[in-house]
């Protein structure tokens, strides 16, 4: 790695390249759902959706959503329970709650509309820059650029730049560039043309397409044969660990669930009741108060279902789970659902779908 290149080095490189990477984004914009009628709306929900989450796994969730909660309205109307349970699947389920908080907010200030505005954009809830950059520029056409992965990448291979893009000064500054050079005429295109450079070409595992690239020619990574060496991250830290047993409690048709605390991970969400660490099926039992003669009469089998681990973006669970069922519900900290509502009503994690497969 050599020494990093001016601001004004990095100007005059964007400023050549632009015209070519604006006609290649238009010969050849994949056909996504969200970018056929790039209003206000259908822009946010992509682009929330996409966060930390793959394009072809979006696309049936987004159709789904839309159809439910076709507008600002519907969506800041509808259960919390009912969006949730829409979202089911997608994780990072903050995303799906700060949606609808964001919702209510545009009925109550802006007539159930998102606001023309990047900074009035900014102050709802899970919106942040690049967000506010996307929906403005794409659907408001505010020459603003949009900051995210993809583009800090493409960028930090085109510049050959050393410095670690998880710092928040390095996306700072690059909004500031972009802003300086973002066509006024198609800032949303501008904004998309890099992002799907970054998506398809400047692929952020395995080595870029760089013969497909329309920045080929100005990249001073790809001159020097040094595309392996950028992005330079920061490592991540380790994820701490926890083990869990989960009980798939079933009882004549129905199934054992429990809401989780309003706030912290998976907040709202419907779970299947868990103990902390690896507990043997007499454990369990002791635990379930099934050991004692009256009460075990209650039990007609206890099995073993298998280890499953599950990781979220700072914790990994590592699981292991029981079948119980019983002829009379268990008491606990949970509630008996109909299995068939459990499947339509109430949504249940990711995190338990090696224990739910069979129920839902």
């Amino acid at each position: 790695m050599t020494e990093q290149i001016t601001a004004e080095q990095r100007i005059v490189i964007l400023q050549d390249v632009i015209p070519t990477m604006m006609e290649w984004y238009r010969r050849t914009a994949r056909d996504l759902p969200w970018r056929e009628r790039p209003e206000a709306y259908r822009v946010w929900i992509s682009e929330i959706m996409l966060q930390q989450t793959r394009i072809e796994a979006v696309k049936p969730y987004y159709d789904r959503f839309l159809k439910q909660f076709p507008g600002v309205r519907e969506l800041a109307e509808a259960p919390e329970e009912q969006v949730l349970k829409c979202w089911e699947g997608l994780g990072y389920y903050s995303r799906a709650r700060n949606l609808q908080k964001a919702a209510i907010l545009c009925m109550e200030n802006y007539g159930g509309e998102l606001p023309a505005s990047y900074e009035e954009l900014k102050a709802l809830p899970g919106i942040g820059n690049y967000t506010a950059g996307a929906v403005a520029s794409i659907a408001y056409r505010i020459p603003v650029p949009a900051v995210d992965g993809n583009v800090l990448r493409v960028l930090s291979r085109v510049f050959a730049d050393s410095r670690d893009i998880s710092r928040q000064s390095i996306k700072t500054e690059t909004e500031k560039l972009l802003l300086s050079v973002i066509p006024q005429d198609a800032p949303g295109a501008f904004n998309e043309a890099i992002m799907e450079i970054g998506e398809t070409i400047c692929i952020p595992n395995g080595f870029p397409l760089c013969e497909q690239c329309p920045l080929a020619a100005r990249c001073l990574a790809r001159e020097r044969g040094e595309q392996e060496l950028y992005p330079v991250k920061a490592p991540k830290k380790e994820r701490r660990k926890e083990e869990k047993t989960i009980l798939v409690l079933l009882c004549q048709g129905m199934a054992a669930v429990r809401k989780r605390p309003a706030k912290g991970l998976l907040a709202g969400m419907y779970e299947l009741p868990w103990m902390s660490g690896y507990l043997s099926q007499e454990e369990i039992a002791d635990c379930l108060q099934l050991s004692n003669a009256s009460a075990g009469e209650v039990l007609s089998s206890i099995s073993y279902m298998g280890a499953a681990k599950h990781i979220f973006s700072h914790v990994e669970w590592h699981m292991k789970g029981y079948m119980i069922q019983t002829e009379a519900p268990i008491p606990g900290d949970w509630e008996y659902v109909p299995i068939p509502e459990l499947k339509e009503k109430y949504p249940i994690p990711n995190a338990f779908s090696a224990y739910t497969e069979g129920l839902l």
